[in-house]
C-alpha cells in the first residue's frame, strides 16, 4: 500500500514539471504611461471617460508624454421597421490614439482602434432601459478600447521616435 501511494505522488509531482504561470514576464504586467502622461480627448463627450482616463493613465506626476485621443461616432441603423422605426442600431467607435514625446517634441506612436457594438431600441421616446444600457454598452467599449491599447504599448519603444 505504502509503494503505491509512493508511486502515485511520485507520477503527480512529475506531471506538474511543465507548469509555466500566465505572468512570468512582468512587462505586461505594467502600463509605462501610467503618471507620466498629459491626456488630451477630442470628438465624442461621453461623461465617464475621465474617471476611465484617470485608471488607466494615472494623475500625471511627470510630464514624459502627451497623448491625445480622438473619438469618432458611427451610427448605422441596421434594422428599420416598416414604420420607419429602428430596431437596430449599431455604433462604431473610432479611437484615433497619438502619443508624444514632451522631452523630445516627436511623434512616438500613432494607432486607430475601432469598438462597436449594437442595441435593440425599445421605444422611439425615452426609454430607461434602453439608455441605461446604451450608456453600459459605451463604458464596456471604451474600457475594452483603452486595454487593448495599453497592451499594445508593450510591443512598442516608448523611448524611441518614429
Amino acid at each position: 500500500m505504502k509503494n503505491i501511494f509512493l508511486l502515485i505522488f511520485f507520477m503527480y509531482l512529475s506531471s506538474c514539471g511543465g507548469v509555466e504561470f500566465v505572468y512570468k514576464e512582468s512587462k505586461n504586467l505594467v502600463n509605462p504611461l501610467y503618471g507620466k502622461t498629459q491626456v488630451n480627448v477630442s470628438g465624442k463627450d461621453l461623461n465617464f471617460l475621465r474617471s476611465y482616463l484617470t485608471m488607466f493613465f494615472g494623475d500625471k506626476k511627470q510630464d514624459h508624454y502627451n497623448l491625445s485621443i480622438k473619438i469618432e461616432e458611427k451610427k448605422t441603423k441596421r434594422s428599420v421597421e416598416t414604420n420607419q422605426a429602428t430596431s437596430n442600431l449599431r455604433y462604431e467607435l473610432r479611437f484615433i490614439y497619438s502619443l508624444e514625446s514632451s522631452q523630445n517634441d516627436c511623434v512616438i506612436y500613432k494607432k486607430e482602434l475601432l469598438s462597436y457594438f449594437s442595441i435593440l431600441p425599445k421605444s422611439s421616446g425615452y426609454n430607461y432601459g434602453t439608455d441605461s444600457s446604451l450608456e453600459k454598452k459605451y463604458e464596456l467599449a471604451v474600457s475594452e478600447n483603452l486595454n487593448r491599447f495599453v497592451s499594445l504599448l508593450s510591443d512598442i519603444d516608448i523611448n524611441s521616435c518614429q
